[in-house]
């Protein structure tokens, strides 16, 4: 593993997220976003109404300028994220899980958890110097994020999906070759 299991999380989540607003587009329904909020393990608030679900896509654009910068200009984002949520770093032990770092208080709103969250973990990929674990998906049609977290770093694509359409792209014009 290369980073710890809350970092993880946080990256996957940011990642789904921001691969949520290409098309076709999920996250559009309040119901998507409590399953978001569910399978990624948030604590804290969560209203459950459009103008959280409102609030949460508008940091999209945010969150995917910050994984695709580079290393210098991560660094810049991640210092105004911070700085603007006012994130005091604690650590945090609950519902099973061991200490681990939270920045702002459960009250806060849930997109303002996500940023910071997700600025607290990508804090751990500059400080190891992984930003090369961010990518754009391989698909030409696609401009999905795509987060590399295996030891041989050769995930190209944001999604099965994805990856699936240019196998089988692949396998046809092999066959086409074959067939000439």
């Amino acid at each position: 593993m290369v980073f710890t299991h809350d970092t993880n999380w946080s990256l996957q989540a940011a990642v789904a997220l921001v691969n949520s607003a290409v098309e076709p587009a999920t996250m559009t329904t309040v119901a998507e976003l409590d399953d978001f909020f569910g399978e990624y393990g948030y604590t804290g608030r969560h209203d459950g109404d459009q103008a959280e679900l409102d609030e949460v896509r508008a940091v999209v654009p945010q969150l995917r300028a910050l994984m695709t910068a580079d290393r210098d200009r991560a660094v810049v984002l991640l210092n105004a994220m911070l700085l603007e949520a006012s994130a005091l770093p604690q650590l945090q032990r609950h519902d099973g899980l061991d200490w681990h770092l939270h920045a702002v208080g459960p009250d806060r709103p849930f997109a303002e958890r996500i940023v910071v969250e997700t600025a607290m973990a990508m804090i751990d990929v500059v400080r190891a110097d992984e930003m090369s674990r961010f990518s754009t998906c391989a698909d030409d049609d696609c401009e999905g994020v795509v987060l590399d977290l295996s030891r041989n770093r050769s995930k190209r694509f944001c999604s099965v999906t994805c990856g699936n359409r240019n196998a089988v792209a692949a396998y046809r014009a092999r066959q086409a070759e074959t067939d000439e």
